[in-house]
């Protein structure tokens, strides 16, 4: 296990000798910390409810196969992963990335690679669930170590149960271990001098047979080390801070699926020990003494008590008496002086149609996984009605599932970043800047995205129809188009040129020839002179004034220079 396989990139960010600190890094990825004794290390086990992650995983993967989990697990994973006949369900996008071009379309280009190699189109619902369910996803970058220019050949999955993620304390030249610390200089000017933590080295440790546990390195020849950059690793994000181990989001339903379990295996014992009515038989043996009295109480049980059994598989029905069942009747002897021989009857199990305490259950189960309760019945389809009329669940859930996808995306990141570096489109250096900027688009559910939208621009033009009448008296055009219509100045550009373009086309008539108030066009040249001529010329003062065509051309193009100049004077502003 000395030797270490896979590649790594080198960092080239130095930070100056000056930026120490004496406490170590925060790295809340559950990695398993070891100290370099030895020739593997001793292990520092994982104690508490359970012992290793190896345990865990198979626990969830026992989970997930429960009737009521699943059921819970691929709503997540149907809501997360939207499949769809032409698009793909991620796509990249470099909206907010400050580059050029070129550079926007070499990182799709190779965006898309890797989603080919990974056939992420097609087993996009296997891999999420994988990760959702096990926490955590190993992924193997298998590159051309004689040609690493050509990037990632292949991405091998890797199974969590033969895969570490470690963490190896580095030993100083003395041999010893030096946790940090905060020394008193006599240095007036830097009177505290700090030295940074533990250095530690980062590898993965990976084991063909996942028989062996990790709480113990395992011998000569049993383990790989690989390197941190020739793996893509990424988990759930959720980490127990107390024993440092990723955990999934199955795990806060393991207590309420047990209980669910429970409560259901007691309710078909129940069900089947008090569903019959039983009879109890009192028997009168007189002054009989015990040992007489047990007796003839076993002659007359056996004279009166049949036992029918069906065979399920010969259909036969007989008397079987040589068998004893919890659901027989009672024979209970009774003294002289009694009320003689007497038969009862006990009725079975009451409000055995009850299911509540199971439902309340389920619900616990549903919460746990942060699935709304809603979606537990069957028969409770989506209400295609109003956007309003969704429940509080449904958008808490929806966010629940947003946050999923952003942890997700960290595999993209990842695989991305090794594919550019590897290529030479980009230094590490550039990737660091570039990361916070490159966002991942996944495809949502069209039906509730075209809701939500089309009742939000319905409530849009009825705010603007309430508030026409008042637009140039107490708010402007602009104003309007911001605060009401929700235009970006982006939008607002746009939008005036297709008008603009599609009046010039005569797509649409120009708004300067239709009234206003009526929305009727307004008359034409011929028809202004006729209404002046009915006029009169006393009510003129003058005669009739002929209207000049290049004049009315004229000013209509000195109006058309204006709304250019100021539609270039607002795109130059932005």
């Amino acid at each position: 296990m000395a030797k270490l396989f896979g590649f790594s990139i080198d960092d080239n960010q130095n930070k100056s000798p000056s930026v120490v600190s004496p406490v170590p890094e925060t790295n809340q990825d559950g990695v398993d910390n070891y100290i370099s004794s030895g020739f593997y290390g001793q292990y520092v086990d994982i104690e508490g409810v359970y012992k290793t992650e190896h345990d865990l995983i198979r626990r969830y993967r026992e989970m997930s196969l429960h009737p009521e989990a699943d059921g819970a697990i691929e709503d997540v994973v149907n809501e997360a992963i939207v499949s769809d006949l032409y698009d793909s369900p991620v796509e990249i996008e470099l909206s907010n990335l400050n580059a050029s071009e070129g550079l926007k379309k070499k990182i799709r280009e190779e965006f898309k690679y890797l989603k080919e190699i990974l056939d992420f189109d097609r087993k996009s619902h296997e891999i999420f669930r994988n990760w959702y369910v096990d926490g955590r996803l190993y992924y193997l970058k298998v590159i051309d170590l004689k040609s690493p220019q050509e990037g990632i050949k292949e991405l091998r999955y890797i199974d969590p149960l033969k895969m570490k993620y470690i963490r190896q304390e580095k030993k100083d030249p003395n041999g010893k271990y030096d946790t940090g610390a905060v020394r008193v200089s006599g240095n007036n000017k830097n009177p505290l001098e700090y030295q940074n933590g533990p250095e530690f080295e980062e590898f993965f440790q990976y084991t063909p047979s996942p028989n062996y546990p990790t709480s113990s390195l395992g011998g000569r020849g049993k383990s790989i080390k690989i390197a941190k950059d020739a793996v893509t690793y990424c988990t759930s994000g959720l980490v127990d801070r107390n024993k440092n181990t990723v955990l999934s989001y199955l795990h806060k339903a393991i207590k309420a699926l047990n209980q669910l379990r429970m409560i259901e295996d007691s309710l078909v014992i129940y069900r089947l020990s008090r569903a019959p009515e039983r009879r109890i038989f009192y028997i009168d043996v007189g002054n009989l003494p015990k040992v007489k009295a047990e007796q003839y109480l076993r002659e007359v049980m056996s004279r009166y008590r049949n036992k029918l059994a069906y065979n399920a598989q010969t259909g036969e029905v007989r008397d079987d008496k040589k068998f004893m069942s919890m659901m027989e009747d009672f024979w209970l002897p009774r003294r002289e002086g009694g009320r003689g021989t007497e038969i009862t009857t006990l009725p079975g199990g009451q409000n055995l149609g009850e299911l509540s305490d199971i439902e309340y259950f389920q619900k616990k189960l549903y919460r746990a996984l942060g699935v709304p309760e809603s979606r537990i019945a069957a028969d409770g389809g989506f209400n295609l009605g109003r956007s309003s009329e969704i429940l509080r669940d449904e958008l808490k859930f929806s966010k629940f599932v947003g946050r999923l996808r952003k942890r997700f995306a960290q595999m993209f990141n990842d695989m991305l970043k090794t594919q550019l570096i590897l290529k030479n489109i980009v230094s590490p250096d550039d990737w660091e800047i570039m990361r916070d900027h490159i966002q991942y688009d996944f495809l949502y559910d069209n039906q509730f995205a075209e809701l939500k939208e089309s009742e939000m621009i319905q409530g849009r033009l009825g705010n603007l129809a309430q508030i026409e009448p008042f637009i140039g008296k107490y708010y402007s055009t602009e104003y309007v188009r911001k605060r009401i219509l929700r235009q970006t100045d982006q939008e607002i550009i746009e939008i005036d040129e297709q008008i603009e373009d599609e009046i010039e086309k005569g797509i649409i008539p120009d708004p300067s020839t239709i009234d206003p108030v009526t929305g009727q066009p307004l008359p034409q040249e011929g028809g202004e002179g006729a209404g002046m001529e009915g006029m009169g010329e006393d009510a003129m003062g003058m005669g009739e004034v002929p209207m000049e065509p290049d004049m009315e051309a004229a000013a209509a193009d000195a109006m058309s220079l204006d709304k250019k100049y100021e539609r270039d004077t607002r795109k130059s502003e932005l």
